[in-house]
C-alpha cells in the first residue's frame, strides 16, 4: 500500500510529530511505501490565488475552481501543487496528522486542501461522495487536542467531536470519494505523563497494524438520490452508526 501522510504542526518535537513518526515506522515495518508532506517544514503556501496557475482561462476574472480544472488538464498547475497532487494520486491511504486549532484544522492544512484537491480531478459536477475523483482510496484523520475525552459528547461542554470534524470528514474527504476511517484521537496530550503518551503511541501503532481491516464510515451514495439529488427513499440512520 502507498501511504501519504500530510503532517501539520509547527513544532518538530511535538507529540503530533511523534504520532507522525510512529505512523512512518509502523507502516514501513509492514512493507508499505510511505511519503510525508511536512507542511511547516516545507514552508507550504496555504493561500489559494491566481499565482497557482501558469495558464488562465479568464485573465480578467478569477474563478478558482474553473482555473484548477483547466490547469490540471493542461499540466500547468503551480509546481508545489502538482508535486502534492502527484503524491495524492500515488497514495492508496491518505493520513492527515494535525492538532485541532479552534475546532478545526490548522490554516496551513486547510490551505493544502484548498489548493491540492483540484476541481475536475478530485471532484466536479456530480462526481462526489462514492463517485468522487478519489474513490477507491482511504483516509484517516489523526488529531491531538488539549481537552479531555469527557469534554466531548452529546451533552458535554464542547459537544461531539464528530460534529467538530464533520466539515473535514464528510464535507472534504468523503466528498472527493475517499473511504473515511474512524479518526484516531490523542486526548489531553499537552498535560499527560510521558507514560500516558507512550500508551497513546502504542494504541496508534496497533490501530495502524490492522488498518486494512478498518470499516469506513457510511455516508450516502449517489444511487440513493434522483437526478436532482432528492432522496429516492428515506435513508435510515442507525443511532449506533451515526455518520461523522
Amino acid at each position: 500500500m502507498n501511504v501519504l501522510i500530510v503532517h501539520a504542526h509547527p513544532e518538530p518535537k511535538s507529540f503530533t510529530a511523534a504520532l507522525c513518526e510512529q505512523a512512518v515506522e509502523t507502516l514501513q515495518a509492514q512493507g508499505h511505501q510511505v511519503r510525508v508532506s511536512d507542511l511547516y517544514g516545507m514552508n507550504w503556501n496555504p493561500v489559494a490565488s491566481a499565482e497557482d496557475f501558469c495558464f488562465r482561462e479568464n485573465p480578467e476574472y478569477l474563478v478558482y475552481a474553473l482555473e484548477q480544472r483547466r490547469n490540471s488538464q493542461k499540466q500547468t498547475l503551480a509546481a508545489d501543487i502538482q508535486q502534492e497532487l502527484d503524491k495524492l494520486l500515488w497514495a492508496n491511504l491518505l493520513i492527515l496528522n494535525f492538532p485541532i486549532f479552534w475546532f478545526s484544522t490548522p490554516a496551513i492544512l486547510k490551505g493544502w486542501i484548498d489548493r491540492v484537491l483540484v476541481s475536475g480531478l478530485c471532484y466536479g459536477g456530480k462526481r462526489f461522495y462514492d463517485l468522487g475523483g478519489l474513490s477507491g482510496k482511504k483516509a484517516l484523520v489523526t488529531v491531538t487536542l488539549g481537552g479531555r475525552e469527557h469534554m466531548f459528547g452529546e451533552h458535554a461542554i464542547h459537544g461531539c467531536l464528530e460534529d467538530m470534524l464533520r466539515p473535514l470528514l464528510r464535507g472534504t474527504l468523503a466528498y472527493v470519494g475517499l473511504d473515511v476511517l474512524k479518526p484516531f484521537v490523542g486526548w489531553h496530550v499537552p498535560y499527560i505523563t510521558a507514560e500516558a503518551r507512550q500508551e497513546v503511541l502504542g494504541n496508534y501503532r496497533q490501530r495502524l497494524e490492522s488498518i486494512d481491516a478498518d470499516v469506513p464510515i457510511q455516508y450516502p451514495r449517489l444511487n440513493q438520490f434522483d437526478d436532482r439529488l432528492y432522496p429516492l427513499d428515506p435513508i435510515p440512520v442507525k443511532p449506533q452508526a451515526r455518520a461523522l
